[in-house]
């Protein structure tokens, strides 16, 4: 998996102060994108254990009260990032018990294949659905569209 950006300090994607990640990889190329930048899977940096370790370690630092992790991009269920982020997603749920996963993506929770749906159950918000530029709203909570549609799992 590859992504573009990490931020350790974040509290714009999400409740509370957040690490964003933001992947590399969407298939959707919605017309409007705010992230064209991230849309091939190849670009970016490779996603190191380093990488991961430090995300575990930023959300486990006590000196910022952190309330979780969001997942952007790109599209962290894209099939080149799901084997990456279920790994990742799984290891803060153990290492970091209390935090809250967000997770954006351009597929709608309907169209799931197994392997994205192992990803979800793990995970605490679901902003799902590509951005329409034509349903725009600057108005909407963490999403673009007025087709997306937050899911709340486990809040």
């Amino acid at each position: 998996m590859n992504y573009h950006k990490y931020h350790s300090v974040d509290v714009v994607n999400g409740e509370g102060t957040r690490c964003t990640l933001f992947v590399a990889g969407c298939e959707h190329n919605c017309r409007g994108c705010y992230n064209k930048s991230t849309l091939n899977p190849n670009s970016g940096h490779f996603f190191t254990q380093e990488l991961e370790d430090q995300i575990i370690a930023d959300l486990q630092d006590t000196r910022i009260k952190r309330r979780g992790l969001s997942l952007s991009g790109g599209d962290p269920l894209h099939p080149a990032n799901v084997s990456a982020i279920l790994k990742l997603v799984k290891r803060v749920k153990t290492e970091c018990p209390g935090k809250d996963i967000w997770l954006w993506t351009g597929y709608e929770l309907g169209e799931l294949n197994n392997y994205q749906k192992g990803i979800v159950e793990q995970i605490d918000v679901m902003i799902d659905g590509q951005f329409k530029e034509d349903l725009y709203d600057p108005e909407l909570l963490w999403r673009g569209s007025s087709n997306q549609i937050i899911h709340r799992f486990k809040l």
